[in-house]
């Protein structure tokens, strides 16, 4: 529950720290509104034609009498609606994340600088960044492509297809749109699709209360725009506390922990010294009386016996 409420609460602080820095809110909303153009076209196709892909895709319904016929398409119309608004909140973020890489890489940059220290990303070319970029995201839709599958099925499933499963569905659709948003920030640290995965997997919470927010307000007209800015800078602030050791902190402690070991062996023995004793020990006392001397202080045989001399 406390990861479920952390997931909130960056992705309320992403918010803010745009509300605080508007030039980079507005710097964010560019590749978003050109995505937002693109699928608002395919959207309202898939509204115009899904009548006609439910009477193609339900041949058998054709001699059905009503009202068994109009049921059954129009159940097969909303959850191939439903699908499509999920699969878009899927793929709005991962288009416009690849429309928008250079954008978003230096809006999740500041984030990191304002808190303290940003990782250096790997030296590659933008192509390449871009590559990799489109290579993770068809990987991460496919996977939730599967579990879209699944859920579709057991929408058909009487009062759970309309209650569990729609919830089910949206905290996963929520798990793999945080994925997707925090790929800026994993890119930079060099961290592969398949082990952002697992770092995610073992903090789900984290990453459904996140995401699964998002998911809804991303179902409002307009909203995913006006929202995208923050949620990217909200995924870098996740990835900081997912991923601590990515901060600096452990760079750099590390650093100090070598110097400080490299100045303790340099100051255990002063050149023209030799080696210090680990802690002062007081001269042994002497095993057996000694004469008086006519000379006092520290002299090369004051600690020695007089015998021989």
């Amino acid at each position: 529950m406390r990861d479920l409420v952390a997931g909130m609460r960056y992705l309320g602080e992403g918010q803010r720290w745009v509300a605080r820095h508007g030039r980079w809110w507005g710097f964010g909303l560019i590749p978003a509104l050109i995505a937002l153009v693109l699928y608002a076209g395919v959207l309202t196709a898939l509204a115009i034609w899904s009548g006609d892909l439910a009477a193609w895709a339900t041949p058998f319904a054709d001699d059905w009498g009503s009202p068994w016929q109009q049921l059954l398409r129009g159940v097969f119309m909303a959850l191939l609606l439903a699908g499509g608004l999920t699969l878009s909140v899927l793929t709005f973020t991962a288009v416009t994340l690849l429309i928008g890489d250079p954008f978003y890489e230096s809006l999740s940059e500041q984030v990191e600088q304002s808190e303290g220290y940003c990782p250096p990303g790997p030296d590659r070319p933008l192509w390449r960044e871009i590559a990799l970029a489109l290579r993770d995201s068809v990987h991460v839709l496919l996977r939730a492509a599967g579990f879209g599958v699944l859920l579709f099925v057991l929408g058909f499933v009487p009062f759970l297809g309309q209650t569990v499963v729609p919830a089910i569905g949206f905290c996963v659709s929520g798990f793999f749109l945080t994925v997707e948003l925090t790929a800026v920030a994993m890119q930079r640290r060099d961290v592969p699709v398949r082990e952002r995965l697992r770092h995610l997997r073992g903090r789900k919470a984290l990453a459904v209360g996140f995401g699964t927010p998002l998911v809804l307000l991303f179902l409002i007209p307009f909203v995913a725009v006006v929202l995208m800015p923050g949620a990217v800078a909200g995924a870098t602030l996740l990835v900081r506390d997912l991923l601590p050791e990515g901060n600096g902190n452990g760079d750099e402690g590390g650093d100090r922990g070598a110097d400080g070991a490299a100045g303790r062996v340099e100051g255990a023995a002063p050149a023209g010294v030799g080696p210090l004793p680990a802690s002062p020990v007081p001269p042994p006392a002497p095993h057996f009386p000694q004469p008086p001397r006519p000379q006092s202080g520290p002299g090369p045989s004051a600690g020695r016996p007089p015998a021989g001399w």
